[in-house]
C-alpha cells in the first residue's frame, strides 16, 4: 500500500481497488467492496463490516447478472459463507438500493433505509412501465426541451425500477443520530440532503472511518437535481447545509469511505472544494442570466462537458441547472416569468437597483 496525493491535497492511501467478487480490509473487520456498474460512471464502491459471526453490508450495487455472479462469489468466497445479518442503504438510487431485495431474503435479514428513502423508492419503482405523466412532459417543456428530447424523456420514463430487486415490503427506519452498534464498534448516522432525500452517511470515530454514500465524493461531485414531483425545490441549499452538517460532525482527519472513485483522506479540504465549486457555478450562472434564459441556455455556465439535445445527459444537466436557477430564486437573486408557450426565462435580478429604488 503507497498512499498517493492528488493537487488539491486528498490522500489516497490505496493503490488499486479490489477486483470484482474479492475484498479489500480497509480497516480492523471493515472491507472494501467494488461492484461494476452499467453507466458511464462504471463502478460502485460498496462495504462490509463485521458483526459477530456475519457481515453487515453497506449499499448493494445495481441489479444486474453481473452483479450477482459478483455477489455469489463473494459469498462463497470472501465471506467464506458467513451469513448476511443486515443490509445498510445510503439511499435510494439504483446502484446503491438495487440488490438490497435480493440480500434481505437470501439471508432473512432487515434492510435499514431512512424513511424517505425507503418510501420514495417505492414510489419510484412504482412507476415502472407507466406511461410518462402530463406533469413531467410540462416540467420538461418549460425548460425549454423540443419536441425530439420530450419523445425521449416519454420513451425512457419508469425506467427505475428495472435496475432494482424487488424491495421488502418492511425495513428498519434509520434516523439521524442513531448509533448503531455494529461488531465491535459503535457508527453514527448522519443525515443529509440535496442528492436525495434523506441518504445516510455512517462515522465510526473508534476506527476513524466516513462511509460518505454519494454525499461526499473526493473526485467528482454527486448530482444535485429538482426534479418534475417538486419543480420548486431547493435541493442545492439543503445540500450546501449539509455540507456544513457533514463538517461539524466529523473529524477532518478520518479515513473516507465513498461511494465512487477511491476511498481518501482531507474530509474538510474536500468539503471546500465542493461549497466553492457551486459557489462559482452560482456567481457565473448570475452573469449569464443577464439577459433572459431558458433552462437549456444555461449549461455552457455551469458544465464544461457539451449537452447534446436529446442525449441521456439532458436530463440530469436540466436537473442540475434548475437546483441552481431555483436557488437563485429562493434568494431572491432571480426571477422566472413564461413566455406566450409556458416556457420559462430566468433573469438575475439587479439587487442593488432595487436597493436605491
Amino acid at each position: 500500500m503507497s498512499a498517493e496525493t492528488d493537487r488539491h491535497g486528498l490522500v489516497y492511501p490505496f493503490e488499486s481497488p479490489p477486483p470484482a467478487g474479492q475484498v479489500l480490509e480497509v480497516a480492523d473487520g471493515v472491507v472494501w467492496i467494488r461492484m461494476p456498474l452499467p453507466f458511464a460512471l462504471d463502478h460502485i464502491n460498496l462495504w462490509g463490516i463485521r458483526d459477530g459471526d456475519g457481515w453487515t453490508i453497506v449499499d448493494t450495487g445495481v441489479q444486474t447478472p453481473e452483479t450477482v455472479a459478483a455477489w455469489q462469489s463473494l459469498l462463497r468466497g470472501p465471506f467464506g459463507g458467513a451469513p448476511v445479518t443486515r443490509v445498510v442503504v445510503t439511499h435510494m438510487h439504483p446502484d446503491h438500493v438495487g440488490m438490497a431485495g435480493w440480500l434481505t431474503r437470501r439471508y432473512g435479514c432487515r434492510l435499514w433505509m431512512t424513511r424517505l428513502e425507503y418510501l420514495t423508492c417505492r414510489v419510484l419503482v412504482a412507476d415502472t412501465g407507466r406511461e410518462a405523466p402530463p406533469d413531467g412532459v410540462d416540467f420538461y417543456r418549460r425548460a425549454g426541451w423540443d419536441a425530439d428530447a420530450l419523445e425521449t424523456y416519454r420513451t425512457r420514463f419508469g425506467g427505475f425500477g428495472r435496475h432494482v430487486y424487488q424491495l421488502p415490503d418492511s425495513y428498519r427506519r434509520l434516523v439521524d443520530g442513531d448509533v448503531l452498534r455494529i461488531g465491535d464498534h459503535d457508527w453514527r448516522v448522519i443525515v443529509g440532503m440535496g442528492h436525495s432525500p434523506e441518504h445516510a452517511c455512517l462515522a465510526c470515530d473508534a476506527l476513524g472511518l466516513l462511509i460518505s454514500g454519494d454525499q461526499v465524493l473526493p473526485r467528482i461531485s454527486s448530482n444535485v437535481s429538482v426534479f418534475p414531483t417538486e419543480p420548486d425545490a431547493d435541493p442545492l441549499g439543503d445540500w450546501m447545509e449539509s455540507l456544513e452538517k457533514v463538517r461539524d460532525s466529523v473529524d477532518d482527519g478520518v479515513l473516507v469511505l465513498p461511494a465512487h472513485n477511491a476511498p481518501f483522506r482531507g474530509l474538510h479540504a474536500r468539503l471546500d472544494a465542493l461549497q466553492r465549486g457551486h459557489r462559482v457555478s452560482l456567481e457565473r450562472l448570475t452573469r449569464t442570466l443577464a439577459e433572459p434564459k431558458r433552462v437549456i441556455d444555461v449549461f455552457g455556465a455551469l458544465f464544461a462537458r457539451r449537452i447534446e439535445g436529446s442525449s441521456g445527459l439532458l436530463g440530469m444537466a436540466t436537473g442540475e441547472a434548475l437546483a441552481h436557477l431555483n436557488h437563485l430564486r429562493h434568494r431572491g437573486l432571480a426571477t422566472a416569468e413564461p413566455d406566450e408557450e409556458g416556457v420559462l426565462w430566468y433573469r438575475a435580478v439587479d439587487t442593488g437597483a432595487a436597493a436605491g429604488a
